[in-house]
């Protein structure tokens, strides 16, 4: 950093660094002169695109839907469907986004006259993704047309045998796709191989994908005359949860995605969505949502369904038309989470202890019996924030057979790793897109899979370590960290992955006192030389060298600290304090 903040090595052993400004902003004929022109130039938006990024709409990045390889052929079948009263069932995977996905195509389609159907697989019982034997079952009882989302990109013996059951296929996904394709009636997918235009949407969550496909067959419908008795259904009213998709996902929040999130918020703030409304108010949430309470409040608790409970309760939350019913299942949604919550604190534990003896690995691996697979995919989540490396959990059941969710680092695409390592003849199954994998592997084959992404992404995991540094946005006097400064950050939003939430530097400062709070969390007053305090939280830090030095530091050593700027609006205050990254000694 400059000379007034020069950390080369902090308390967590990272330097710290001025987050890197786009060309435009290097231009030294050019000088932004507002914090959120700094923040949106910092994370690449270029400069003619500036005020796109301040206020992101559907209309400045929505493409033409026609851009989509069989995004025409899908959005005619459909059409017909619909014009015809055919038989429709959604067939959507367990998660979120799959959740999200089915929701937006069943809500779209009763607007448009057709009541169709979801199935969403049990994850313990059936896996991920669609099933020979499942897509059978559905056409045997009537249906004529079967629309995947989040899923469907790999199955190519479950699409064949769709294909002799005499049942149309409609793939809507966005995960990693192999050289040749299945056989379906159409697919969707802007991460296929053979895709021009439409590629550069490959970060789109699979609710994203499916909201353009309802846009295409709105369009259709329009042209065919559709209309002329019936109104035209408001896609945009659907937001709210294609929201919730996308950033639950962890989708890239750029483009289209900062236009979905942010309108979307704005649709959720109406509470028009019944099951949404019932979840908002389960989560105790007392404000209008925001980007981070969908990945940390409202999505764990539709993903608690189908992790350990029953897979088809997020698609029934979000499309039922009765409040008690919407109430209800929220409810149960609430207890699963704190089920899943201690189930997945056990499993961490241990993997968390195989992990730590995997130092000289690029790709953490971790498989254990008993597991339950519901949770593997948090944990791995854990594994990868606190080793700083991709990782793999993998349960293992009686029969030898493991289940591995898999998340990565920037930079290490995971998901065509995997995708690769099938190909290879190392799974059973396996896919994803490139912060996040899943699959099926025999236990036999788990140290070869090791060795085989050691070798693949040792390079790339290795260049993103060299890279290790905290990134600041601004360096704050610790009076100056208000409510008004987070509202001015909270400007250059929505933040997720690819557009990181700003990062504060404040100091020196004094730890005037400090605890340990929760789960471990570190709970800190810190005080300037002018003698004003900021109040700082640092998460799941306790025994760590930021949690211990908060803790242990003498009342006569400053410390410049790092982290987001938040508001403590707990029990209706209106109190900025400092979620703390990191901390360095001042003298």
């Amino acid at each position: 950093m400059n000379t007034v903040l020069n950390i080369t090595r902090s308390i967590l052993g990272q330097p710290w660094r001025w987050r890197a400004l786009s060309a435009d902003a290097r231009d030294p004929d050019y000088a932004p002169d507002d914090l959120v022109t700094q923040l949106l130039m910092a994370r690449g938006c270029p400069r003619e695109e500036l005020d796109a990024h301040k206020a992101p709409s559907i209309r400045a990045f929505m493409p033409d839907p026609s851009i989509f390889n069989d995004m025409e052929r899908a959005a005619d079948r459909l059409a017909a469907a619909i014009i015809a009263g055919e038989n429709v069932t959604i067939f959507g995977d367990y998660d979120v986004d799959g959740a999200t996905s089915a929701a937006l195509m069943i809500l779209l389609l009763r607007d448009l006259g057709l009541e169709a159907r979801a199935y969403i697989p049990d994850r313990l019982m059936e896996g991920y993704g669609p099933s020979g034997e499942a897509l059978v079952k559905i056409a045997a009882g009537g249906a004529s047309l079967i629309v995947t989302v989040d899923c469907g990109a790999q199955a190519f013996e479950a699409l064949e045998m769709a294909r002799a059951a005499g049942v149309d296929v409609i793939v809507v996904d966005h995960h990693q796709c192999a050289t040749a394709l299945p056989l379906a009636y159409a697919l969707v997918n802007p991460n296929r191989r053979d895709e021009g235009a439409g590629a550069a949407h490959g970060h789109l969550a699979a609710v994203g994908v499916a909201f353009l496909l309802g846009a295409a067959l709105i369009r259709t419908l329009r042209v065919r005359g559709h209309f002329s008795t019936r109104p035209e259904p408001r896609l945009l009213d659907l937001l709210d949860i294609v929201a919730l998709g996308t950033v639950a996902d962890v989708a890239a929040l750029r483009g289209l995605n900062r236009a979905f999130v942010a309108q979307g918020l704005k649709v959720m703030a109406a509470r028009r969505n019944i099951g949404l409304n019932a979840l908002i108010e389960a989560s105790r949430l007392t404000r209008s949502p925001t980007a981070t309470d969908l990945g940390f409040a409202l999505g764990p608790r539709i993903n608690a369904g189908g992790r350990v409970g029953k897979s088809d309760l997020g698609v029934r939350l979000l499309t039922t038309r009765d409040p008690e019913e919407a109430r209800a299942i929220a409810a149960e949604l609430d207890r699963l989470n704190e089920e899943r919550r201690a189930i997945e604190t056990e499993v961490q534990i241990t993997a968390e202890a195989m992990a730590a003896s995997q130092a000289n690995r690029a790709v953490i691996v971790v498989a254990g019996e008993g597991w339950h697979p519901g949770v593997i995919g948090i944990v791995a989540g854990r594994l990868k924030e606190k080793f700083g490396r991709p990782a793999i959990v993998i349960a293992l059941d009686d029969a030898g057979i493991g289940k591995g969710s898999g998340r990565s680092i920037s930079g290490v695409d995971l998901g065509n790793a995997v995708l690769a390592a099938k190909e290879h003849g190392l799974l059973i199954a396996g896919g994803g897109h490139a912060m996040a994998a899943g699959l099926t592997i025999a236990v036999d084959r788990i140290g070869s899979f090791g060795d085989f992404l050691e070798e693949r992404l040792a390079a790339g995991v290795a260049r993103s370590a060299g890279d290790r540094a905290l990134l600041v946005d601004a360096l704050i006097a610790p009076g100056g960290v208000t409510p008004a400064l987070v509202a001015s950050l909270d400007q250059g939003g929505p933040y997720g992955m690819g557009w990181p939430a700003p990062r504060v530097a404040a100091g020196p400062v004094r730890v005037i006192k400090a605890d340990i709070v929760g789960n471990g969390h570190v709970r800190a007053v810190v005080a300037g030389d002018d003698g004003k305090s900021i109040k700082t939280v640092a998460f799941r830090q306790a025994d760590t060298p930021l949690g211990l030095a908060l803790l242990g530091a003498p009342p006569h050593r400053r410390l410049w600290i790092a982290g987001r700027a938040k508001i403590d609006d707990w029990n209706g205050r209106n109190a900025a304090e400092i979620h703390l990254d990191d901390a360095a000694w001042a003298d």
